[in-house]
C-alpha cells in the first residue's frame, strides 16, 4: 500500500514538472516573463506626484489647464486617463482644460490607471462672479463712449486692481454698448431671485445710437435685457430714482436733464408718461430702502418743496401735517420750505449699527434759502408721520445751521458730494480738492461750510472731481475724478483716501473715460 502511494507522488511530481514547464515554454511564446519572474515581481503603482489642487477658484470664462505629474514605482506602463464632472466622463486626455461657462460648484475627479491597478484624485471647481462686489464706475469718453470699470473687493492683506479693459465690451463682444452713459444702479427683484445692474445711456456719439436702458446681470454684467427709449431723444435722462429692492408691479422714476419725470416699469422693461410725478424736479435724487418700503425724495422746483414717493404713494411734501399734497386747500401755509430754493441734498450715509440705533430709520442733509436766508438741517427720510399711539403728528429736525443771507456757494445741486454719520461730515468737490464740513459742528451758522477746509487735493491741477463713495465701515472714502487735458485714452483715475484725515492710501490711475457714476456694488 505504501508503495502504491509513492509510486502515485512520484508521478504526481513529474507531471507537476511537466506542467510548469509547460507554462514557461507557453509564457515565451506570448511574450511573458517566466513564471517565478513574474511571482516576485511588485506592481508599478500609481502616484499622482502634482499639477492638480484640491480646489480651484476662478472667474466666469476663465479657462484652467491641469497637467498633472504621475509616477509608477515599477516599469512604466502605459497608462489611461479619465476626466469627469459630476459623475460625467468629460475628457480622456493627459491634460485637461476646464473653462467656467456658468456659475457654480463643480464636483471634479482625475483618474488614472495602468494594467496593474488605478488611482483618482477628487477636486472641486468653484467658478466664481468676476464682478462679485466693489467700486464700479461707469464713464463716457469726449465722443461719448460709454464704459464700465470695476475693482473686486480685495481679500484681507491683498492690494485691489480694477479689471483689465471695459467691463461690459468684454462680457458682451456682440453687443454694442451706446454711448452717453448717464447713469448706473444696482437693484434686486426677490420674487424671482434675481438682480441686476440697471445703465442708462442717453444715445448718440459717432454711431448714433439710440437712448438705451440695460438690464446687466450684477454677477457677470452681461447683457440680459435692454430697450430704447424713443422719448429719451428730447427729454435726456440724468439719474434713477430706483431703490436696491424693486418690486416687479411697481413703477420708479426717471429724472431727466430738463426736470422732467418719467415711470419706469421694472418688470415691464418700459418707460411710460409720469402718473404722479408731473411738476418740474431738481437734478437731485435721494432713493432709500428698507425690508418693506422704499422712499424717492425729490425737490419740485415749481411748488417749492420737498417731495416723497412712499413704497408707490405720494408725492407728499415736507411738513408737519401728516401726508401733505398739493391738492390740500392749506398746502402754501403746511408746506415746510414754501417760497425757498434747494441749493443741496443728499443722504447722510449710515452704519448697520447706526441704522439699528435709529430703527432703520434713514437721514439726510438739505441746504435751502431764500432771498434773505440759508438754512442746513438734518431730517429723517419719513419727514411726515404720525403716532397712533398718542394720536399726534410727529417731526423731527436737528443740526439745524442759519445763515442770514444767501450763500452763492460753495455747493450747489450738482455739486458732486458724499456725507457721513460717523464724522457728521460732508465731503463735496472743488475742482481738484475734497473739501469737508462738519454738518452738526456749532456754532450753528454756515459760515465754516463757505470756508470750508481742504481734506485732500489731486496731484494734477486740471483734475475735477466728479463723484464718491465710502466703504462700509466709512473708514475710506473713494474719489473718481478725471483729467481733460491729459494725452491718455483713459484719462479717468481714483484715489482712496481717509475719510477722516484725508491721508492718501491707494491710487488707481487712468482706469476709465470720464466718471460720470460711481457706486459700491454689493454681492
Amino acid at each position: 500500500m505504501n508503495d502504491y502511494i509513492l509510486s502515485y507522488m512520484r508521478i504526481s511530481k513529474l507531471y507537476l514538472i511537466l506542467l510548469l514547464l509547460l507554462v514557461v515554454a507557453c509564457g515565451d511564446r506570448f511574450g511573458y516573463s517566466d513564471l517565478s519572474t513574474d511571482a516576485t515581481r511588485p506592481l508599478s503603482e500609481l502616484t499622482i506626484e502634482s499639477g492638480i489642487n484640491s480646489v480651484y477658484n476662478i472667474a466666469k470664462n476663465e479657462k484652467i489647464v491641469i497637467n498633472p505629474v504621475i509616477s509608477q514605482s515599477g516599469k512604466e506602463k502605459e497608462l489611461s486617463y479619465t476626466w469627469e464632472i459630476d459623475l460625467k466622463e468629460v475628457s480622456y486626455d493627459a491634460t485637461f482644460t476646464f473653462e467656467g461657462e456658468a456659475l457654480g460648484k463643480y464636483n471634479c475627479r482625475f483618474i488614472v490607471e495602468n494594467e496593474d491597478g488605478k488611482t483618482f484624485f477628487p477636486f472641486t471647481v468653484f467658478v466664481n462672479s468676476p464682478y462679485e462686489e466693489g467700486i464700479t464706475i461707469l464713464s463716457k469718453d469726449a465722443k461719448g463712449n460709454s464704459m464700465i470699470s470695476f475693482m473686486q473687493k480685495p481679500l484681507e492683506g491683498e492690494k485691489g486692481a480694477f479689471a483689465a479693459g471695459d467691463c461690459f465690451t468684454v462680457n458682451n463682444p456682440d453687443e454694442n454698448f451706446a454711448a452717453g452713459a448717464v447713469d448706473i444702479v444696482q437693484c434686486r427683484d426677490e420674487s424671482i431671485n434675481s438682480g441686476w445692474v440697471i445703465v442708462a445711456c442717453n444715445g448718440g456719439g459717432e454711431n448714433g445710437d439710440l437712448p438705451t436702458i440695460y438690464y446687466l446681470n450684477e454677477k457677470t454684467f452681461e447683457v440680459e435685457n435692454k430697450f430704447t427709449v424713443a422719448e429719451f431723444d428730447v427729454d435726456k435722462p440724468l439719474m434713477f430714482g430706483i431703490p436696491p429692492i424693486v418690486y416687479p408691479q411697481t413703477s420708479y422714476p426717471v429724472l431727466c436733464e430738463n426736470g422732467k419725470v418719467y415711470d419706469f416699469s421694472i418688470g415691464e422693461a418700459d418707460v411710460i408718461q409720469p402718473r404722479k410725478l408731473q411738476s418740474t424736479y431738481d437734478k437731485s435724487c435721494i432713493v432709500n430702502t428698507a425690508p418693506t418700503s422704499y422712499e424717492i425724495l425729490l425737490w419740485d422746483k415749481v411748488n417749492k418743496g420737498l417731495a416723497l414717493i412712499y413704497n408707490g404713494y405720494g408725492p407728499y411734501y415736507c411738513s408737519k401735517e401728516y401726508h401733505l399734497m398739493l391738492t390740500d386747500e392749506k398746502f402754501k401755509s403746511l408746506n415746510r420750505y414754501n417760497g425757498r430754493d434747494l441749493m443741496m441734498m443728499t443722504k447722510i450715509r449710515m452704519t448697520d449699527d447706526q441704522l439699528n440705533v435709529t430703527a432703520g430709520r434713514n437721514e439726510f442733509l438739505i441746504i435751502t434759502q431764500s432771498v434773505f436766508q440759508t438754512i442746513s438741517e438734518v431730517l429723517y427720510t419719513d419727514f411726515w408721520g404720525y403716532d397712533f399711539v398718542e394720536s399726534a403728528y410727529t417731526f423731527e429736525v436737528a443740526n439745524t445751521h442759519t445763515q442770514n443771507s444767501k450763500l452763492t456757494g460753495p455747493v450747489g445741486v450738482e455739486t458732486p458730494c458724499i456725507a457721513n454719520k460717523t464724522y457728521n461730515t460732508l465731503l463735496f468737490a472743488d475742482g481738484n480738492k475734497v473739501r469737508v464740513w462738519n454738518y452738526a459742528a456749532l456754532p450753528n451758522d454756515l459760515s465754516k461750510l463757505m470756508d470750508a477746509k481742504t481734506l485732500y487735493t489731486i496731484e494734477s491741477e486740471d483734475a475735477v472731481i466728479t463723484g464718491f463713495e465710502i466703504s462700509d465701515d466709512h473708514k475710506k472714502t473713494y474719489v473718481a475724478y478725471y483729467e481733460p487735458n491729459s494725452d491718455k485714452e483713459l484719462n479717468g483715475s481714483l484715489v482712496v483716501i481717509d475719510t477722516d484725515k484725508g491721508t492718501l492710501i491707494e491710487e488707481f490711475k487712468n482706469i476709465s473715460y470720464q466718471p460720470v457714476k460711481m457706486i459700491y456694488k454689493k454681492k
